[in-house]
């Protein structure tokens, strides 16, 4: 029982280090744009189908197809937000944030329905090489697993350094915290804000073939995950970047726990519960102090 317990414990930290980088990639933009980009399920989907297909017709490795799933799903994000959400935001009124969040869950499904159109609706496998799982003391672990969570694991860490270190890193704070003051400092909020939407959604779309290496990939791979992304991402404080891994993390263990007691079709029940207690108890998230975009 408790091998058991362990490898679910060990499962879900996977699964929410995997989920950690497109909640990086909505706390991201609502910490600059002020509003959730629910279209982050699309790009997640399209860094997973970009990563399949330069693995599968150019038989190209990991790295480089993370790099393409990254560059791919961050020009689509931009693209899309663009043509679709910025003229929505310009517009003055109390309810411009909400109003945005709605129409990117219809922007989200029509990109699903692209997919659909263009890659049909069946799962989609990489053509990678197959390593044997590893055991250590009866916990299964995959060696693809463990390099997943490495990789999600340092790209958080350079997002960190990027935004502690960096002058476009802390232009983006400057952004965050105050649009006004930072364009009387000559901080121009739209260019940032473009970097912040091909940033967050890059993350997305290498969380996407991440992802779908480990499984496979079909249209509607990113709705699957959606609710826990947003979940994770309003546990931890939707300011906060530890604050969205440190939820993520928490949202990958409570599922896969969740699995002991409830079946499978249940699972999403726990984000809901997770959501509700967060707001009900500390509305900011459980991080919403910790440093992050903002400060």
């Amino acid at each position: 029982m408790l091998t058991d317990l362990l490898q679910y414990l060990v499962n879900g930290l996977i699964v929410g280090a995997l989920i950690a980088l497109p909640a990086l990639g909505l706390t991201l933009i609502f910490s600059v744009l002020g509003f959730v980009n629910f279209s982050v399920a699309a790009q997640l989907t399209a860094g997973a189908y970009a990563g399949w297909l330069a693995n599968t017709t150019l038989h190209l490795p990991l790295v480089p197809v993370l790099v393409i799933a990254f560059l791919v799903a961050g020009a689509l994000g931009v693209v899309t937000d663009r043509i679709a959400l910025a003229p929505i935001r310009r517009k003055p009124g109390a309810q411009t944030p909400l109003m945005v969040a709605v129409v990117s869950i219809a922007l989200n499904m029509a990109l699903e329905s692209a997919y659909r159109f263009s890659f049909g609706s069946g799962l989609n496998s990489f053509d990678m090489p197959i390593a044997r799982d590893m055991k250590i003391g009866g916990i299964r672990i995959g060696l693809q697993q463990l390099h997943n969570l490495e990789i999600a694991i340092g790209l958080a860490v350079l997002l960190a350094l990027f935004f502690s270190l960096t002058k476009l890193g802390k232009a983006m704070r400057a952004v965050a915290d105050n649009a006004d003051l930072a364009r009387l400092k000559g901080i121009e909020p739209v260019r940032l804000a473009n970097l912040a939407t091909f940033i967050g959604m890059g993350l997305a779309g290498v969380g996407g073939a991440l992802l779908a290496i480990d499984t496979s990939v079909d249209p509607s791979t990113g709705s699957r995950l959606i609710l826990l992304i947003f979940a994770g991402s309003v546990v931890g404080g939707l300011t906060s970047l530890p604050g969205a891994v440190a939820g993520a993390l928490l949202m990958g263990v409570i599922g896969e726990l969740g699995l002991l007691v409830l079946p499978p079709v249940y699972q999403s029940l726990t984000a809901f519960v997770a959501i509700l207690i967060t707001l009900l108890a500390r509305p900011g998230g459980i991080f919403s102090g910790a440093s992050g975009v903002r400060k």
